[in-house]
């Protein structure tokens, strides 16, 4: 379907120097592909409901990270906001290098992490580096606490062990599912114990607990002491195709913090959709950043008219 502009709002627009045209027909409905992990379900939730204030019709898909880059590259998924990288790079190099699916050039998140971490006060009493585990076994317990077995998480800490890395040899691997793992922080932060623990950012343990991320790591969680970034990824013509969809895609970026405040209600089992709308309502900031540019389906100043919809 060819563009229309409106005579009415061309002749407005063009006197301020801004075009605004309706977005192809063959956009509205937009398939989006979601891992469930709780971050990604949170800034899936939150792409959803701009995109459905603003008229376009979203249906999420839950698979496994290979099925979502093969759902791009079948035209069966449009859109995904979970490339964590490196996490992913393994899966998606195959789809990237055969121009399958494409990446947007910026992240969606830059300051993520995940590597080793202490409360607060093991680190003011000086574990503050993956050599001082060693140091402080016994206080420790001997004891070095994982999530699901069969994780890269794991699987760091294991060789570390096996190979006597950082003098950690003597040490257990305690493995357990994400909340268990929680679990026993949280008691030994409640018996003010030393613990150490796999941690990693956005995730609702940085508001809800006072840690530290360990240092000197020496890439064992990968470069810069396990940083990570979170991208958007499309399918390769999907910019040409629907370039309001992708504008909004380009101005959606999140703080770990800010990801992880909008994880706390999910987790306490609150519909993602509720927690992305009542953000909306007390950041009208973001809202107005997000949709900067961006217009509804048929061609409105989105930011302005979900301001007046998202409205108690």
């Amino acid at each position: 379907m060819k563009r229309f502009i409106r005579p009415l709002a061309c002749c407005l627009l063009l006197a301020s120097g801004t075009l605004f045209a309706a977005e192809p027909a063959a956009c509205k409905k937009v398939r989006m592909g979601v891992v469930n992990w709780t971050d990604v379900i949170a800034t899936s939730a939150m792409a959803q409901v701009l995109l459905e204030e603003m008229g376009y019709e979203v249906k999420q898909t839950s698979a496994a990270q290979q099925i979502i880059f093969a759902g791009i590259r079948d035209n069966r998924l449009d859109i995904f906001l979970g490339y964590w990288k490196p996490a992913m790079d393994a899966n998606i190099k195959p789809f990237v290098e055969q121009g399958q699916v494409k990446v947007l050039p910026e992240p969606s998140l830059a300051d993520a992490q995940a590597t080793l971490a202490v409360p607060a006060y093991v680190a003011e009493g000086g574990l503050k580096t993956f050599a001082d585990i060693a140091k402080f076994k016994d206080k420790l317990g001997g004891k070095i606490y994982g999530i699901e077995p069969g994780t890269g998480a794991n699987t760091a800490i294991k060789t570390m062990i096996e190979s006597n890395r950082f003098g950690l040899g003597g040490f257990q691997l305690v493995e357990s599912g994400e909340a268990g793992m929680l679990a026993a922080v949280q008691r030994a932060i409640k018996r003010n114990e030393w613990v150490v623990f796999v941690g990693w950012k956005p995730h609702p343990m940085n508001i809800n607990m006072k840690i530290a991320y360990l240092t000197g790591s020496e890439d064992v969680y990968g470069p810069n002491e396990g940083a990570a970034t979170v991208w958007s990824v499309t399918a390769p013509d999907y910019a040409e195709r629907c370039p309001n969809v992708s504008r909004l895609l380009a101005n959606l970026t999140f703080t770990a913090d800010q990801e992880s405040q909008l994880m706390v209600p999910i987790m306490q089992r609150q519909e993602p959709k509720d927690v992305a709308r009542q953000w909306l309502r007390n950041h009208p900031e973001d809202l107005q950043r997000w949709l900067a540019g961006v217009e509804t389906l048929d061609g409105r100043n989105a930011a302005q008219t979900l301001q007046a919809s998202l409205a108690p």
